[in-house]
């Protein structure tokens, strides 16, 4: 991956992806119309831990919109709530074309003791995936600088690679899965929505 210095007039030179920025020092978030980074990531997919891994990266679904959510930490209280939540709903983005995707810092080990333990998780229809070097979070800005884990964040993003939705929740508030589905329906319009739009209603002429 190419780098580039940044460098700042008191503070010692620091080296980021190419495309990404820092502001003091605080990474600066992902946001709309730029490229969901490259990923390479180990996903958990099953149960059994000799047909559980795969790997998974940006390209492994070529032609299909991504709905890629990030929780803090495995064996955690609200995350579970979240998870099989997108687990329910997993056939509606799937009929979009939409494949979801969750993403912690945990190991690869780590999802697949939780799925097993969890019984709400145990039969996930979405990939667990490990980003236990921080990398992905990293390079979206959305690596908690107090805590070190991925914050509760939600990204949308085109079969073209492009972010066209992110949002992010406090560490301690769980997320509206409908929303999400809701504003997936409205950007594969491609038009005016206006506020509270569902799927089947009129969309605004401009």
């Amino acid at each position: 991956m190419g780098c580039e210095p940044i460098m700042q007039p008191t503070r010692a030179r620091y080296w980021l992806p190419k495309g990404h920025h820092r502001y003091g020092d605080r990474n600066i978030m992902l946001s709309i119309g730029q490229k969901f980074p490259a990923y390479d990531l180990t996903g958990v997919v099953a149960n059994d831990v000799n047909k559980g891994f795969q790997p998974f990266t940006n390209d492994s679904f070529g032609g299909n919109w991504q709905v890629v959510f990030f929780w803090p930490k495995d064996f955690t209280f609200v995350c579970p709530t979240e998870i099989a939540a997108f687990g329910k709903l997993d056939k509606e983005f799937k009929a979009r074309d939409a494949q979801l995707l969750g993403v912690s810092i945990d190991s690869e080990f780590v999802h697949l003791a939780w799925r097993k333990d969890k019984e709400e998780l145990r039969n996930l229809p979405f990939p667990m995936l490990s980003d236990i070097k921080r990398e992905l979070s990293q390079s979206l800005g959305i690596l908690d600088p107090e805590e070190g884990v991925a914050q509760r964040a939600t990204y949308i993003v085109d079969p073209e690679g492009v972010v066209q939705w992110v949002s992010v929740n406090g560490l301690n508030v769980g997320r509206n899965i409908k929303e999400i589905l809701r504003t997936l329906d409205a950007l594969q319009t491609d038009e005016l929505c206006p506020c509270n739009w569902q799927k089947g209603q009129s969309t605004l002429k401009g």
